[in-house]
């Protein structure tokens, strides 16, 4: 069997954070949205029907957490601080998708929120 690609994923998760350049953003805070998929290897996994031989998405769910609760001014620092967790902490991830949406962006516009998608490979994979 070969595996073209494979990922672990957070779909969709709600999460409230303190970001923002205006003050009353860092201050009141907001409602965030996060996607996240983390491309690897499955295959071992997928044999073995261990936790150990996968990327645990409750883990991931957990670094996430951890990451969305440090307050930024921008977003795109979120992101990047998120994807270098995930890499370092899963060095056979090869690739990650992330969306981060803040979902009442004050622009003065009506719209189901604004943010930031990434699409990162991973340069020190193993595979």
């Amino acid at each position: 069997m070969e595996i073209k690609d494979a990922c672990i994923y957070i779909r969709d998760l709600r999460l409230y954070a303190f970001h923002g350049v205006l003050p009353q953003e860092r201050k009141v805070g907001g409602w965030y949205t996060l996607s996240l998929r983390v491309h690897y290897y499955i295959l071992k996994a997928m044999d073995s029907d261990n936790v150990d031989d996968t990327l645990n998405y409750a883990a991931l769910l957990e670094l996430v957490r951890s990451e969305m609760k440090q307050p930024s001014a921008l977003i795109e620092h979120v992101a990047g601080r998120i994807a270098k967790s995930v890499f370092a902490r899963y060095p056979d991830a090869h690739a990650l998708d992330l969306t981060i949406t803040k979902d009442n962006p004050p622009m003065g516009a009506n719209c189901q929120g604004a943010g930031v998608e990434l699409h990162l490979t991973n340069n020190k994979s193993n595979h």
